[in-house]
């Protein structure tokens, strides 16, 4: 469980206390019922993570809702659009492995999750991660009940393909943007789970005149 389902417990456990003392305990059982639902908002289950190279895992648990071609930056990029419900877990994990290369805040609304706009416009970080000779962007987007988006990595940081890197509290949006080589693995409509669903697979570089074996034949690289 993430620590802060241990903070909205405990408050809510002591308030529904306060309550029966106050007053009965009738009183305190919609306190303790959503005290309940806090501890179970932040689990945050072990995930088996995939080692296909040139994967890209979804950095959440949740429904895809687009799966597109946008421009960011002047570079045409393939973008893969994931909602995550209040039932959903909210932790959020590296979409691949490499190094934190930028971590942007982005203040804005607090829209509909689901809604285009909402891609530009809300309240979002966006995160830049570089690995295997590949750029991929990652945003998490604030929706209409989530108020707060925690990360806890840093510019530089080493991060690992499905690594917890941070968490969206009650609601939200994850989209993921890298090249347009990418092999997509999934469509609008599918359910995926962060840090084990493969939503693309990028080419990744191969030495030149490897066999079947393994044995390598030559010194150049090729892509």
């Amino acid at each position: 469980m993430v620590r802060d389902g241990y903070f909205y417990g405990a408050g809510g456990i002591l308030a529904a206390g306060v309550i029966a003392w106050l007053a009965a305990w009738p009183y305190a059982i919609p306190v303790l019922l959503l005290a309940a639902f806090c501890l179970w908002f932040f689990r945050d289950p072990e995930r088996q993570i995939p080692t296909l190279p040139g994967a890209v895992v979804s950095p959440g648990d949740g429904k895809v809702t687009d799966v597109s071609l946008v421009t960011t930056g002047g570079t045409p990029r393939s973008r893969i659009s994931i909602f995550l419900s209040v039932f959903d877990v909210h932790v959020n994990r590296s979409p691949i492995a490499g190094v934190i290369r930028d971590v942007r805040y982005q203040r804005g609304k607090f829209l509909n999750a689901m809604g285009a706009n909402s891609a530009e416009e809300n309240e979002q970080n966006i995160v830049t991660v570089e690995g295997e000779g590949r750029t991929v962007i990652f945003k998490q987007i604030a929706g209409l009940i989530a108020r707060r988006i925690v990360f806890d990595r840093k510019v530089g940081d080493t991060v690992a393909r499905g690594e917890r890197i941070g968490l969206i509290k009650f609601g939200s949006r994850v989209d993921v943007l890298f090249d347009r080589d990418a092999a997509i693995q999934v469509k609008p409509g599918d359910r995926v789970q962060g840090g084990a669903t493969v939503l693309a697979v990028l080419p990744v570089a191969q030495p030149v005149g490897v066999s079947t074996s393994g044995e390598r034949e030559g010194s150049a690289w090729k892509s």
